[in-house]
């Protein structure tokens, strides 16, 4: 029997909707694949949304781009993190990684 990798996903959401949906799938992935490594990133009306409404579990897990929040002059609420570069930067870095992207 061989040994699984384990399986590292990024999630990205744009969008509120998506925002809903990335948590979601990756709840439900965490739930069945506890090992995963699971990253959630968000731009745009996402990364807004995410600093209203927050998640006790998986805001530990969720990034936000730092274009995102100067241009909405907005700051970072804890646990939530910033990247440090923006999303798309994060995003291609993470796939050539090997991490498997997600757009929820």
């Amino acid at each position: 029997m061989t040994e699984q990798a384990v399986l590292k996903v990024v999630f990205h959401a744009p969008t509120t909707d998506a925002l809903q949906r990335a948590r979601s799938n990756a709840g439900n992935l965490l739930r069945d694949e506890p090992g995963a490594q699971v990253k959630i990133v968000l731009n745009a009306q996402a990364a807004i949304a995410a600093l209203d409404d927050q998640h006790e579990v998986l805001d530990a897990i969720t990034w936000l781009c730092p274009n995102t929040l100067n241009r909405a002059n907005r700051q970072n609420r804890a646990p939530l993190q910033v990247l440090a570069q923006g999303a798309i930067v994060e995003l291609v870095r993470l796939q050539q990684q090997g991490w498997a992207y997600i757009r929820a």
